[in-house]
């Protein structure tokens, strides 16, 4: 079996408060390849965000490995890891974080700014990942002329700019109605296969999570399996890695 493109081992995490050390993730593995996607649920304050933050290298583990594309980037000096998270590692948030003076084009081309920035070829692919998710006609407009649907597509466009490994999406629906969160739910599973994208995407939403062949639930900072890929059916609670 080849090797995972990302891979998370016995990953721990914990903060030192004056009441003592508090533990918020223990020991959690998870294995994923290219094109697949998880969708990671549990209770407020479970370590959801934590975990997808360590993911995106926004968070260093306080011990485990964490390897993306054979590389550990909590490795690499500061501009190094600030590079390689450009590069491997596309976001979406619950709250979009565009750009409110530039319009849907230019949010879209940001990440691109600090690398090669909005070349002609650039700009083309951020073009079409609008055209894709059928906002072309509003590739002029500012994020305020836009629904809450629309600015959540504009920011997996921007995601998806400088065609990442992983997309790590906390809580993409949490703001929007159920049928337009449903969309958004449609959009991110159909564009990560397409785009051969990892989908780890942070959900209180069961309507979101059922929709995903990986599913995967913390509890007290353990990492368990509820879905495995091709059944569709509960595995029960057993520690894994999904390849």
């Amino acid at each position: 079996m080849p090797a995972a493109d990302l891979s998370i081992q016995q990953v721990t995490k914990e903060y030192e408060t004056a009441g003592g050390t508090l533990t918020i993730l223990k020991d959690v593995n998870l294995e994923l390849q290219r094109g697949e996607a998880v969708a990671i649920t549990g209770p407020s304050g479970s370590g959801k965000s934590t975990l997808l933050y360590i993911i995106g290298t926004l968070e260093e583990p306080t011990s485990g490995k964490v390897q993306l594309n054979g590389k550990d980037p909590f490795a690499l000096s500061p501009s190094e890891q600030a590079i390689f998270r450009n590069h491997e590692i596309g976001f979406i948030f619950q709250d979009h974080h565009l750009l409110p003076q530039c319009s849907v084009l230019e949010n879209v081309l940001v990440p691109t700014l600090v690398d090669t920035g909005a070349t002609a070829e650039k700009t083309e692919k951020a073009k079409s990942l609008l055209d894709r998710v059928g906002l072309t006609h509003r590739i002029h407009h500012r994020p305020a002329q836009l629904s809450g649907g629309e600015r959540q597509r504009v920011a997996v466009c921007r995601a998806l700019i400088n065609n990442p490994t992983v997309m790590v999406a906390d809580e993409p629906t949490g703001n929007l109605d159920p049928h337009t969160a449903e969309s958004i739910g449609s959009l991110l599973l159909e564009i990560s296969r397409e785009q051969n994208t990892i989908l780890v995407c942070v959900t209180h939403s069961e309507a979101l999570a059922e929709r995903f062949q990986l599913r995967q639930q913390l509890t007290d900072g353990k990492l368990d399996v509820l879905t495995t890929a091709g059944t569709g059916k509960s595995e029960g609670n057993e520690e894994s890695g999904v390849g």
